[in-house]
């Protein structure tokens, strides 16, 4: 275990966030997660780092916060804490995504729940990676409760093979495996560039949806670069080709088709019915006060920031799992973003259609029965995918 750790957090460090020799590298995962955290801080002193700060987070005081907090106390941003976020401009940063604990917060107030954001640090997270300040990864981290939610028990060396597959660490170079990976969803970026539809058509069960484009904002894949041209990963695993839509183009119905991990609660059979590209209608099963309260206290929440597909090809889909992590269930099938956009995906200004927000939230939408058709200006249409298969080429 401990070897397989090391190999991880090596790939972690020199693909994902792409250590530079020099770079100070803060390191963010809950207190469960600490192993992990301590293999990075090696892995990333090996690579040069000239410090490396870890940050734990705590999802009981989260709770207590929630719970127990004043009002005033949900949205707080601290000064000291906005001091550190802009400490990470030149530097790397890696995320643990994945809650020991996804549904810590079920019995609370889903209403007050929704409410707890951070706006400020948002915007500034955001701003951040919308200037190509750092090179940053956000990752998986095995635990007893993660794997309690994904496999029934608390196998976590299960729940590590599984993430050992998805991570490509069984292959003899999973450097050269990811470089190959991520090749070949950039070429497929690049085809869907070059077919400059005006929108995307999704239909399935429960989901019937348009979704308008623009012009100037091109597809991406899981590559990107800072603004002075250090290459990273910025998710791992990554599977998907992803853009920023229009905004204010998005008509119709859709359904998620995955449970969604949010904010300590776990949304269910969250439909969503859209006009002049805002949401007007929110149902699930379980959860959607979380999702109206994005919706009614996070300006221009109700519209969607992003738009990506993802075939069977997938790894993380492969396993057949639920994850219960968006980082992972995301790239197991299509999915789609409300709130904030790309500004970083538009060619050259104005980013005029692309939403912004000081929130973004992935949920899926993707399986078996979803087609996705690119629509052309003349009004024709391009299958994308079929059976979770790629209809392009």
């Amino acid at each position: 275990m401990d070897d397989r750790l090391e190999r991880y957090a090596e790939l972690v460090v020199r693909v994902g966030a792409n250590v530079q020799a020099g770079q100070e590298v803060f390191i963010q995962t809950a207190v469960e997660q600490h192993d992990l955290a301590r293999a990075l801080a090696r892995q990333a002193y090996r690579a040069g780092a000239s410090y490396v700060h870890v940050l734990y987070r705590d999802g009981h005081a989260r709770r207590a916060m929630i719970e127990l907090g004043p009002d005033s106390a949900l949205t707080y941003a601290p000064e000291w804490e906005k001091t550190l976020m802009e400490q990470w401009a030149g530097n790397a940063l890696i995320g643990a995504t994945t809650n020991p604990e996804p549904d810590l917060l079920a019995d609370l107030d889903g209403e007050r729940v929704g409410r707890a954001v951070k706006e400020e640090l948002v915007e500034l997270h955001l701003r951040l990676l919308d200037e190509g300040a750092m090179n940053w990864v956000g990752i998986g981290a095995p635990t007893e409760g993660w794997a309690s939610q994904v496999l029934g028990e608390p196998d976590v060396e299960q729940l590590w093979e599984k993430v050992s597959f998805c991570m490509r660490l069984d292959e003899p170079d999973p450097a050269a495996a990811w470089e190959e990976h991520i090749s070949r969803l950039g070429a497929r970026a690049r085809r869907l560039d070059e077919l400059h539809a005006d929108a995307l058509r999704y239909r399935g069960p429960g989901t019937d949806l348009t979704v308008g484009l623009l012009p100037n904002v091109r597809w991406d894949s899981g590559a990107a670069e800072t603004s002075t041209g250090i290459r990273y990963v910025a998710n791992m695993p990554t599977e998907e080709v992803f853009t920023s839509p229009d905004a204010r183009r998005t008509e119709g119905t859709l359904r998620s088709t995955r449970p969604l991990p949010l904010g300590g609660q776990i949304v269910r059979g969250l439909e969503l019915t859209f006009e002049d590209g805002r949401a007007v209608r929110v149902e699930a099963e379980t959860g959607a006060d979380v999702v109206r309260a994005h919706f009614a206290t996070i300006e221009n929440a109700d519209r969607l920031g992003e738009v990506a597909l993802v075939t069977k090809e997938s790894r993380v889909g492969q396993t057949g799992l639920l994850f219960y992590d968006p980082l992972y269930d995301e790239n197991a099938t299509c999915h789609i973003a409300y709130g904030s956009g790309f500004v970083s995906l538009a060619d050259g200004e104005p980013h005029e259609g692309i939403n912004r927000a000081n929130h973004h939230v992935d949920f899926m939408v993707g399986g078996p029965e979803l087609e996705v058709d690119a629509v052309l200006a003349d009004g024709s249409t391009v299958p994308l995918i079929r059976d979770e298969e790629w209809q392009l080429g």
